[in-house]
């Protein structure tokens, strides 16, 4: 029987932590302040990547022949 309501006592624990994360949007304000300019400076430091705006587009004349 102890071992019965430390499991209902871990997973009211469980329960209680993921609602408030959800509730708060708690998530998602992880993703937007440290994930995101984490990444936005990961990506923009990067040396090397070519601007995909500036390559010509060639279209080839055979393909509506």
């Amino acid at each position: 029987m102890k071992l019965i309501f430390k499991i209902i006592r871990i997973f009211a624990i469980v329960y209680a932590a993921l609602f408030a994360v959800f509730y708060f949007d708690l998530d998602g304000k992880l993703l937007y302040y440290v994930y995101e300019p984490l990444m936005c400076k990961h990506y923009d430091n990067i040396e090397g990547r070519r601007n995909i705006v500036e390559i010509p587009y060639d279209m080839k004349e055979d393909i509506y022949d």
